[in-house]
């Protein structure tokens, strides 16, 4: 499963994700960088400029949304208060510590430069 953010900044963005996730990017050209995730799921942002020259009017210029949440990847790490507090050091910006949640697993929030919002759940669910 791939998972695509629009961003403004690509290079930005990549350099975020790589510090949030620990990782480099298992891609990065021009145009895309993908970063993979738990159970072979693969996270990807593309510019807003890309975005645009592929699919041209045929859909509403994500640039106009802006700053608005248009997104959540909600991730299960075993640290969550720690991917939080990393999160928030490479310069996105805390919603919600990490807390437990009616539907029970402890989830912190984060919102990145691009508005969308970054979950993090304690994979096993107990509290800290």
């Amino acid at each position: 499963m791939h998972f695509i953010l629009y961003t403004a900044d690509q290079q930005e963005s990549t350099r975020f994700y790589a510090f949030v996730l620990g990782k480099p990017p298992r891609l990065h050209v021009p145009g895309m960088t993908e970063f993979d995730l738990a159970g072979g799921a693969v996270l990807g942002l593309m510019p807003v400029a890309g975005i645009r020259r592929l699919l041209g009017d045929a859909l509403p210029d994500p640039a106009q949304a802006a700053g608005v949440p248009r997104a959540e990847l909600y991730l299960v790490v075993e640290d969550a208060a720690g991917c939080l507090a990393r999160a928030v050091a490479g310069g996105g910006r805390e919603l919600s510590a990490v807390q437990r949640r009616d539907w029970g697993p402890e989830v912190g929030y984060v919102l990145d430069q691009d508005g969308h919002v970054l979950a993090f759940a304690r994979a096993d669910g107990k509290p800290a």
